[in-house]
């Protein structure tokens, strides 16, 4: 077995180890037949020659993250352990779709999710349809932000169907802003991963990004703005009728939803299952279906994904 120590100099080490060596540990548990011990500012890789090859490079790869960002994150860690090459590395960026507020990339991770990007840039509408934690909602966003960062567009403009409470808020404590928000936090925290604090607030106050309900865009026309649909399994037909018909000129819309988990009342039919069945045939419409293969949350995720889906399939038999 051989062994390298790398020393870590002039950075702090709480930062790019992470708390509790959190960092170097999820190293260590990609490369179990390998020993990667920090103690102070020295890490020592014990394994094969190829072993200690890689795990060098992602450490060298952390450690000018750290040099650029000031941190590294335990999202960089992973992101530096899945490109498992140099070849793949130039890949991905290429495919990087814009840096995070932390310095993470942001960019398609699987082949579904390429598809999507792809689709986007060739069609003004596109359905993205697939089970949570495959990033649709996550990609969506990413694209819309760096259009509006490449001066594409002038706004972004992203609604959700606040379907739990009916769209009828009123009986929520608080003002409307504090209605709502608890069906938008995920809008909110896919943003905040792309757009610094202060410009995200900017942005908001003077209407480049607008977030709102569903019902809020009856009556109006978008345009020249990307525009993104969120849980549109939750869309009545007439909803998403509605919202399909306020496309501008110069505007790009993307629907997300999961067939899985329709919330609406029985007998209600889902506007998204419907719409797809509609627009089909219609040129200048995508759609893009993701699956299990795609989810890229916790790794538990994708497996509970399939647990169901196959339990769905068996019950039909």
């Amino acid at each position: 077995m051989l062994e390298k120590i790398i020393t870590l100099e002039n950075m702090s080490l709480i930062d790019f180890l992470g708390i509790e060596n959190k960092n170097i540990k999820e190293i260590a548990s990609a490369f179990p037949e390998s020993k990667i011990i920090s103690r102070g500012n020295e890490i020592k890789i014990q394994g094969t020659a190829p072993q200690i090859l890689r795990i060098n490079e992602i450490l060298n790869s952390l450690i000018s993250h750290y040099e650029r960002y000031g941190k590294v994150t335990h999202e960089n860690v992973v992101s530096y352990i899945n490109e498992e090459h140099e070849e793949e590395h130039s890949r991905i960026s290429e495919d990087i779709l814009i840096f995070g507020t932390k310095g993470s990339k942001i960019y398609p991770r699987t082949k579904n999710q390429k598809t999507l990007v792809k689709s986007v840039a060739k069609n003004d509408l596109v359905f993205a349809i697939g089970p949570a934690g495959t990033g649709k909602t996550y990609i969506s966003v990413a694209l819309a932000v760096r259009a509006l960062k490449n001066k594409e567009v002038k706004k972004i403009i992203i609604t959700r169907p606040a379907v739990e409470a009916g769209e009828n808020l009123g009986f929520l404590p608080g003002d409307l802003k504090e209605k709502i928000d608890p069906y938008l936090r995920p809008i909110y925290d896919a943003l905040h991963d792309m757009i610094p604090g202060e410009k995200l607030k900017y942005y908001r106050e003077n209407g480049v990004i607008e977030i709102a309900p569903l019902a809020y865009m009856r009556g109006r026309t978008l345009n020249n703005a990307y525009i993104l649909l969120d849980e549109a399994q939750n869309t009545t037909p007439m909803q998403i009728k509605m919202f399909l018909t306020r496309m501008g000129p110069e505007s790009k819309a993307i629907v997300t939803g999961d067939r899985s988990q329709i919330d609406l009342p029985p007998r209600q039919k889902s506007g998204l299952i419907e719409a797809v069945e509609v627009l089909k045939d219609v040129k200048g419409i995508g759609f893009v279906n993701l699956n299990h293969t795609d989810v890229v949350r916790h790794k538990l995720v994708k497996d509970i994904v399939n647990a169901y889906t196959h339990h769905a399939e068996s019950s039909k038999d």
